[in-house]
This record gives structure tokens, sequence and C-alpha cells, in this order.
């Protein structure tokens, strides 16, 4: 279940604490639930995601991006991301969480987030995000233009190498997904993997 009331905790938590200018990163605090856990005892990696939830939405409302996507009616949504995991997290520990936004193209808005529990980090995410809503609501929003309605009216930091790596390597991959062979030619109804 998503953890709905942590979530509204890191919000109200984010509407008291001073604005940040779009470039400054957001830094918070959580621990470990036990519903985080997964039969392993440590924090299940599809609950990371979840976790970071709760330090970039605080992000963007401490940002203004909440107020102004309400204000021009858009949507923000998450458009790829990858996680590097280096460390084990049990339950009940104390992780610091840093999310910021690293720059833009001309598709999307380019955000890091990591995780750190006595100095080290324990994992790290590199994801993109889409601004949805432009042209009479449908189809993407220029980032640029995002972030001018954000009060940056600057060009986009230099991305990093390894930022600049990814982006070329996503391109690469096939969408939709090669099926295999046993697969590929079916219906696109895939069959109930119980039948048979």
């Amino acid at each position: 279940m998503y953890p709905f009331l942590r979530f509204a905790r890191e919000i109200l938590s984010a509407r008291r604490a001073a604005p940040l200018a779009p470039l400054d990163a957001h830094v918070s605090t959580h621990r470990i639930s036990p519903l985080d856990i997964d039969p392993w005892r440590e924090l299940n990696n599809g609950r990371t995601l979840t976790l970071y939830d709760l330090g970039r939405i605080p992000m963007a409302v401490r940002l203004g991006i909440i107020d102004t996507l309400k204000r021009k009616g858009w949507g923000f949504t998450v458009a790829g991301n990858t996680v590097r995991y280096r460390r084990r997290i049990r339950v009940f520990q104390r992780v610091t969480q840093v999310s910021r936004v690293l720059g833009w193209d001309n598709r999307f808005v380019y955000m890091e987030q990591s995780m750190w529990s006595a100095g080290d980090c324990v994992n790290h995410m590199l994801l993109r995000v889409a601004i949805v809503g432009g042209a009479a609501r449908k189809g993407l929003v220029a980032p640029q233009d995002f972030m001018q309605a954000l009060g940056h009216h600057g060009p986009s930091p230099e991305l990093p190498a390894w930022v600049a790596a990814w982006i070329e390597a996503d391109a690469l991959r096939p969408w939709p997904p090669e099926l295999p062979g046993g697969i590929a030619g079916q219906s696109p109804d895939l069959p109930d993997a119980r039948a048979g």
C-alpha cells in the first residue's frame, strides 16, 4: 500500500520549509518502516522507488513546481529511470535523501536522487520527467518553457557526461520491446502464463 500518511507529512513539512531555487537540492530524512521490508528483511527495491516519491514530490513543492503545474494546467510524470543499489537497508534504519534537478533537454527534465546512511551512499537514481498538457492539454510541454514558468530564464546546466551517455543509450533501446521467438508474432493479447 502507498504510504499516504508519510507522504502527507512530507508535503506539510515541505510547505513549511523555505522555497528552493530551481537547481537547489531538497534534503529529507526517512526511517525505514516494517512495511518497506521484503522477505529478506531489507528495503524492497520496488519500495525504494516509492520512498523516492517522498523526496521528489516535496522537492517539487519547494521548487514551486506543484503550484506552477496547477496554474498552467500541466502535469508531471516520470518518463524513465535507472537505480543503482549499493548497500542493504534494514528495518528502522534512518536514511537521508538528496533530490535535485540536474538539467533538461528539448523533451525531458533530468533529476537525481540518492539515499545516504552513516556517510555512505546506499542507492542512487537518475530519472527523467516529462511535463504534459501543453498545446490544449495534448503532448509535452517544452522543458525550457516549464523552467521559465518556474522563474529560471537561463539555459540548462550542461548535463554530466554519465547522464548524456544514459540518454544516448536509452535512445537505442527498441520500443516496443522485442519479444522472444515463442511469443513474437502472437496476438497482442498475450496468453495467460498459467494456461496450459
